[in-house]
């Protein structure tokens, strides 16, 4: 039993931790009362729902595209629909299966198959990842300005924040110029592969914020922007299995607080938001078979950037 508890500890430490977040939301929310969700949700217009999916949906392609480009510029002729089976699959093993790493495993299984060199593969999703990060890092600063007007003692906390931030900043640009030395020499398909982020970006604010309108709580689309990416990099952190949990009790805490939104109305949005990103993935449950038929071992790569 001590063995097993040793080989999962940190399974076990990400399922206490989204099991603590759900108490805690939980707890928020009652004090907030159901009853208010419960009209939220009944309130909110049906072709509302339908344009947010599809929006979701769009942003999951245009994350597609951007992967393509990079794994295109390696000289390999992958087709574009192989791309999009591939990263579906990938979206479909963050969304359901309780790993950190298991949509790169299945996208990395699929990028070897197709023929591309496994260093190139693997320098390709870490140069995805961290191009999906810097577009929602441009957003960071709207964010943050709100947390720090909001925060109690916001001058000593602002100080002690971007000391943090600076630190882990430069650790940051570190890694991005390891890990895209190869396209560093392609400015041109890192503009591209950011164009597709910033694609993805703007239909996933754009949802939140029809969501949000049809729930009678609207905000501006700037401040949903700055929020998301907040929620975005709190989401990161490898304190949950697959977020569950902390997103939600983030993006509830955080827009009711920061932005004046309802406690009910910020959980329907993260409860929404959370629904439509995994039925987005349902199709990656059908090429997930074909893409890992050969088991990939990549978390001795140091492989671990989640998928955004």
């Amino acid at each position: 039993m001590k063995v097993w508890i040793t080989q999962n500890r940190g399974q076990l430490l990400r399922a206490g931790g989204s099991l603590l977040a759900l108490v805690l939301l939980v707890i928020l929310l009652e004090q907030q009362g159901w009853g208010e969700i419960r009209r939220a949700v009944e309130g909110i217009s049906l072709w509302r729902l339908l344009l947010a999916f599809a929006l979701i949906l769009a942003s999951r392609l245009f994350t597609v595209a951007r992967w393509h480009v990079l794994l295109r510029s390696s000289g390999t002729p992958v087709s574009f629909w192989r791309t999009v089976a591939i990263t579906f699959t990938g979206l479909f093993a963050s969304n359901f299966l309780p790993t950190t790493i298991g949509g790169d495993v299945a996208r990395l299984a699929g990028a070897i198959k197709m023929g591309v060199d496994r260093a190139v593969a693997l320098a390709s999703l870490i140069a995805d990842r961290l191009i999906g990060m810097t577009g929602m890092a441009l957003l960071l600063p709207l964010g943050l300005g709100r947390f720090f007007v909001w925060s109690a003692g916001g001058a000593a906390l602002s100080s002690v924040s971007l000391a943090g931030l600076w630190e882990r900043g430069m650790r940051y640009v570190r890694r991005v110029l390891q890990s895209m030395s190869y396209w560093v020499k392609k400015p041109g398909i890192l503009l591209v592969s950011l164009f597709f982020t910033l694609a993805h970006m703007t239909c996933n604010i754009t949802a939140l914020y029809i969501i949000l309108d049809g729930l009678h709580d609207s905000i501006s689309w700037w401040t949903i922007a700055g929020l998301s990416s907040l929620t975005y990099f709190i989401g990161l952190m490898p304190i949950s299995i697959n977020g569950y949990g902390l997103q939600e009790l983030s993006v509830t805490f955080i827009y009711s607080n920061l932005a004046g939104v309802s406690a009910g109305s910020a959980f329907v949005l993260a409860l929404l938001h959370r629904l439509f990103m995994m039925l987005a993935s349902l199709p990656g449950a059908f090429f997930l078979p074909s893409v890992m038929s050969d088991r990939i071992d990549v978390e001795a790569e140091g492989l671990s950037i989640d998928q955004p």
